[in-house]
């Protein structure tokens, strides 16, 4: 099987490098052909000799590509395409105003008959790092990240987003459309990456150095899925929450939102969720040596929520035996009938991102987007008619590794000197922090052994911490720089310094270590610093 696999990535690495050598080819012909005559551009810098100009960058001809648009935006200049109005354009000044001046290139890919792919590319005018950074979306969201492009950018890279082929928030577009599906689940971040690659090779006349991609949530399931499908793509992937197994989770927040809607004196309310937690942190705090009001290993925490049913009359200081029953309807994880893999579950600790139906409203409505749109195709389809047992096979076939990012053999991108980065909160009430760690163990099964995937690949897992930041622990962190490090330098992360800050003030600091190892407290100093705990496997 292992062999089989290998022989597939392999055929997709070679076709992905063959469409990747034409557009460079077309791109570098292009560029020869241009006449550049060597002029100040706006912002300061020389135009080098052989490398095309901005406004040039229009007449890129790629394949399926039409270049929308190519032009300098000055430093500090830029307000996002819709923006208006007094409140709008502030935002836009405290988003954008210290970016520096940059070509930005827009595109419409066309892979298919039926793709409408939107692209922008970001181009430093000035102090280049060498370096490509392409950033990933959220949800179901058809639109183009310029916040996220915004940061890299900063940062010295040439950088991109793709609004993956439709417009909004919505999976609506998939109805009818299976290569818009397709656009959405995979074909637009590798397309898109082909076309930056082509426009960063005739702009700048020195050659690309480095290649990343940086996203968290549907971004993480995108870096995931450009690993598995197009290992040659980039050098570094971080992978944030991602939502691997895209129709489980999909089916997990249904599962519990189905008999809450039905039933209102299942809910937790605000005050309830509050005891719950309190109860969880009270009881699984303490278990890795050190209070600080964070469960840091959910996994093993034995926390019952039996223990605060009610003997008597109903009170905010006790649930009822149906709410009792959400609680752990909302911490377990069943067996998924098609692949026997678990349908994860919430852990201890998230309860406060927890909602009157369960799980974060997003993860509803994603999951109520991917089975009335994309896996029944009925417009019409309602919550209360979800049946796990059948629905959740179904969402997977019709799925077919479109949208699910759970292939496991990363031999080929290993096997190419890529490196990833995971990460996840230990709390994260929208994607089950199990969606990581369950992945990161099947791979260690399939390529070969921990010791084999620890050099290529580490997931962090972070105490306290809730769907790609926040939460009551440290959070704060640089995943990138401790990529760059690994991949440019070969120094691996064996732990990454996470901080929390409060009222301004940095309060507590504490490293992140590769999973399964945890930071445990030493015995000496504060507790509130990273300096005082070492990685190890507990």
């Amino acid at each position: 099987m292992q062999a089989e696999a290998r022989t597939k990535r392999g055929h997709v690495t070679m076709t992905r490098l063959y469409t990747i050598a034409t557009a460079v080819i077309i791109a570098t012909v292009l560029t020869v052909a241009t006449t550049v005559t060597t002029t100040t551009a706006r912002g300061g810098q020389v135009a080098p000799e052989g490398a095309a100009s901005c406004s040039s960058l229009a007449s890129l001809m790629l394949v399926d590509t039409s270049i929308t648009g190519a032009e300098v935006v000055e430093a500090g200049a830029f307000i996002p395409p819709g923006a208006s109005g007094e409140r709008a354009l502030a935002a836009a000044a405290r988003t954008y105003g210290s970016l520096p001046a940059f070509c930005r290139v827009t595109a419409t890919l066309t892979p298919s008959s039926d793709s409408d792919i939107k692209v922008e590319v970001w181009l430093p005018v000035a102090d280049w790092n060498g370096k490509y950074q392409a950033v990933g979306n959220g949800a179901f969201t058809g639109s183009i990240r310029h916040n996220s492009m915004a940061a890299a950018l900063s940062r010295g890279y040439a950088t991109s987003s793709t609004d993956t082929g439709h417009e909004g928030n919505t999976a609506s577009f998939g109805l009818g459309h299976p290569e818009k599906v397709a656009d959405f689940g995979w074909r637009s971040v590798h397309e898109m990456t082909v076309m930056a690659k082509a426009a960063i090779a005739a702009h700048y006349e020195e050659g690309l150095r480095y290649s990343y991609w940086n996203g968290c949530s549907a971004g993480g399931r995108q870096a995931m899925k450009e690993a598995q499908r197009f290992p040659g793509d980039f050098d570094g992937i971080i992978a944030g929450a991602p939502g691997n197994d895209w129709t489980g989770r999909a089916g997990a927040s249904l599962r519990v939102a189905k008999p809450l809607e039905a039933d209102e004196s299942a809910r937790l309310l605000v005050e309830k969720r509050q005891l719950v937690h309190e109860a969880a942190i009270k009881a699984c705090d303490a278990d890795d040596g050190v209070t600080d009001g964070v469960v840091s290993d959910p996994e093993s925490c034995s926390f019952d929520p039996a223990v605060l049913q009610c003997s008597g009359t109903e009170s905010d200081s006790c649930l009822t035996a149906s709410q009792v029953n959400t609680v752990r309807m909302l911490y377990s994880s069943p067996e998924n009938p098609r692949s026997g893999r678990p349908i994860t579950g919430l852990y201890p600790g998230s309860e406060l991102g927890w909602t009157d139906l369960g799980w974060t409203r997003s993860a509803r409505d994603t999951g109520l987007e991917q089975f009335r749109y994309l896996t029944f195709a009925d417009p019409e389809w309602t919550v209360d008619q979800f049946n796990f047992e059948t629905d959740i096979v179904q969402a997977e076939e019709v799925d077919n590794d479109t949208l699910n990012a759970l292939d496991p053999n990363l031999a080929p991108f290993f096997d190419q000197g890529g490196k990833l980065i995971s990460y996840h909160g230990w709390s994260d009430p929208q994607i089950s922090p199990a969606n990581a760690t369950q992945y990161y163990r099947r791979v260690v099964e399939t390529v070969g052994g921990a010791e084999e995937v620890h050099d290529s690949y580490r997931l962090f897992m972070v105490p306290g911490m809730g769907h790609c930041g926040g939460g009551e622990g440290p959070s704060r962190f640089d995943m990138l720089t401790a990529l760059e490090e690994w991949v440019e330098e070969g120094k691996a992360p064996d732990s990454i310094l996470a901080s929390r800050e409060r009222d301004g003030v940095v309060d507590r600091t504490r490293p992140l270590c590769p999973y399964p190892q945890q930071a445990v407290y030493s015995g000496n100093g504060s507790t509130d610093e990273a300096e005082n705990f070492v990685c190890q496997v507990r």
